[in-house]
């Protein structure tokens, strides 16, 4: 008799737990576009990957890559995306696994996001995002240039310096090679874990939890953090397969093993570097940054009143920095605070 109680306990938990995944789950379908305009699709190696394209074709291309955490996607640039694409032909993608792009239960690593990448600036240089495979540039492909953000930065240095990728100016805001130190097959299986695992994921990206992390590192504080930026972030972790890319980004898989500080010097060497860093970051702080930069040689902008996403918080003093960088074409490395 206590036997059949407690299972039928055990079940009754099962069942309240399968339900408040069902409760919890949102339609991807439903789910507004990152930067306030239509996406379209680049068929990517099986996945269908969303990107917002802006701009006039004819302007200088510039490739927004957001970065990797729980809730990443493009919204990431959805305040300077406008103001660019004034007189930037701009490609912002969702990567796989993020988004709304494609969110296959695969085990997710920092070497596909990397190979991404590399196949997604061959197609931008090559003007054919809608083509599969590997292309080869054109001799006259203008190179794009390229904003990319934390652990995609690191990607992004690894794909132009380590396979060939095109890739004009690089503008890195707080880059890291490393999110969580070692990595853990056992949380990433427990976060993929069907129930338990997609429960465990709804906490981590609750509406209490999206806003306590954005506004412990990435904004400078809880008071800054847009409610909308909240909503978003809620929504875009609640459609069926959100959870597979985080579960690899929390368990340290999307790390790369790559000397980053060695890759910035040698991209420095053809085309100019900038890293850009909040002067109130902590998790990856400001002395890092300038570690990084005195290392490979490159420059550092520092927004001083930022943590890790200035161009959230800051628009207009990020936009301020970054047109400044990509008018200035020479490969001066001083130093530079705003």
């Amino acid at each position: 008799m206590k036997l059949r109680n407690v299972l039928a306990g055990a079940a009754g938990a099962v069942g309240a737990v399968a339900a408040g995944n069902s409760r919890l789950r949102g339609d991807a379908d439903g789910m507004e576009t990152p930067l306030g305009r239509p996406v379209s699709t680049y068929r990517w190696r099986g996945f269908d990957v969303a990107y917002t394209e802006a701009g006039d074709p004819t302007d200088p291309t510039l490739v927004l890559l957001h970065g990797v955490n729980a809730a990443g996607s493009s919204h990431e640039f959805r305040y300077v995306l406008d103001d660019l694409a004034a007189d930037h032909h701009v490609i912002a993608p969702d990567l796989p696994g993020f988004g709304h792009s494609d969110r296959p239960p695969l085990l997710y690593s920092g070497t596909l996001y990397v190979t991404f990448v590399a196949d997604l600036l061959r197609d931008v240089a090559q003007g054919t995002l809608g083509t599969e495979g590997d292309a080869e540039v054109a001799d006259d492909a203008e190179p794009p240039a390229v904003v990319a953000s934390s652990l995609t930065a690191a990607y992004t240095a690894s794909a132009v310096a380590e396979k060939g990728a095109p890739a004009g100016q690089l503008f890195f805001i707080c880059p890291t090679a490393t999110a969580f130190p070692g990595r853990s097959p056992a949380i990433r299986s427990l976060i993929r874990a069907p129930l338990v695992g997609e429960a465990l994921h709804n906490v981590i990206s609750s509406e209490a939890s999206i806003r306590y992390f954005l506004g412990d590192h990435g904004f400078s504080s809880p008071a800054a953090v847009p409610e909308e930026w909240v909503a978003y972030d809620y929504a875009t972790t609640h459609v069926p397969g959100a959870r597979y890319a985080p579960a690899s980004f929390l368990s340290g898989f999307l790390n790369l093993d790559v000397d980053l500080a060695a890759l910035l010097s040698e991209l420095a060497a053809d085309r100019p570097v900038t890293v850009c860093w909040g002067g109130v970051a902590e998790v990856t702080p400001l002395e890092q940054g300038r570690e990084l930069a005195s290392d490979a040689d490159v420059k550092l902008v520092v927004l001083e009143d930022a943590d890790l996403l200035p161009h959230g918080e800051f628009p207009t003093e990020f936009l301020e920095v970054l047109r400044g960088e990509l008018a200035d074409r020479t490969t001066a490395r001083p130093d530079a605070t705003a």
